[in-house]
């Protein structure tokens, strides 16, 4: 019985040598073929094979034109597979590698890129508030940190090369980013506000008006700081807002609800 047991265990074990290895079709491959192939994968949307084989290239053949395009290429591949965490890696990566190379300020570019597309940052600051009305959720636990991110990538690629065919839509991007932030801030004063925190609101409309002076989201701020400085009873400060508001916004529309009996902060 034992022998029997060592046998059938050593013809599983040699057995085990004699499976075929599984085959790797790029064994052989120059680097050249390797980025051609790479390309090709890439041109077809076959994003996660062509990631593959930029990596086998640069692995296989770390020097040179080659290994140097293949990381630029790699980090376009991760943002069309809607991998924004991983474009933004291989950016780093990159620039860091070659920061002098022709095209660095494409890669900036896309880094600013891959945070504004990113669903879990930018969209989730800019999606329907009505949730947040009822309750349900504090907007402030939000985190607009990709809004962030993509701006400072953007600012970045505009402040280095200011003659860069990407600059001009960066810099657009930039000012609807400042927008979308500001926009955040307020709708977080807002939510205070509706629910008596009136420090917090006036803060959060403090934080506005600092961080982003030009956003058009500046003149609802400043309704929150009255309304907020006028529900403390702190009259001083709300007359400041009030003047500040009325040299900026001398039409604003929040003017419009006042009454002949009651002041405009009193209605919304």
């Amino acid at each position: 019985m034992r022998n029997s047991l060592a046998l059938i265990l050593i013809l599983a074990l040699t057995g085990c040598g004699l499976l075929p290895e599984q085959q790797d079709e790029t064994r052989g491959w120059s680097a050249s073929k390797l980025y051609s192939e790479a390309k090709s994968e890439l041109a077809d949307g076959n994003y996660e094979k062509a990631i593959k084989l930029y990596e086998t290239l640069e692995s296989r053949f770390p020097y040179g034109r080659y290994a140097q395009q293949a990381q630029l290429e790699v980090a376009y591949a991760h943002y069309k597979d809607n991998d924004p965490a991983s474009a933004i890696a291989a950016a780093d990566r990159f620039i860091k590698l070659h920061p002098n190379h022709p095209n660095v300020d494409y890669v900036y570019y896309l880094k600013g890129l891959a945070s504004f597309n990113d669903d879990r940052g930018l969209l989730a600051l800019l999606e329907d508030t009505a949730v947040d009305y009822l309750g349900r959720q504090d907007p402030s636990e939000r985190d607009p940190k990709a809004a962030r991110d993509s701006f400072d990538a953007f600012k970045e690629l505009v402040a280095k090369f200011p003659g860069s065919k990407y600059t001009p839509d960066a810099a657009a991007r930039m000012k609807y980013l400042v927008n979308a932030l500001a926009a955040h801030e307020v709708h977080v004063a807002r939510y205070y506000l509706k629910r008596g925190a009136y420090v917090a609101a006036a803060n959060r409309s403090q934080t506005t008006l600092r961080q982003y002076p030009q956003a058009p989201a500046t003149e609802e701020a400043l309704a929150i700081m009255v309304k907020a400085y006028d529900a403390m009873g702190m009259n001083d400060l709300r007359d400041d807002a009030m003047r500040v508001m009325q040299k900026n916004f001398p039409n604003s529309r929040y003017f419009s609800k006042a009454t002949s009996d009651k002041p405009w902060w009193k209605l919304f």
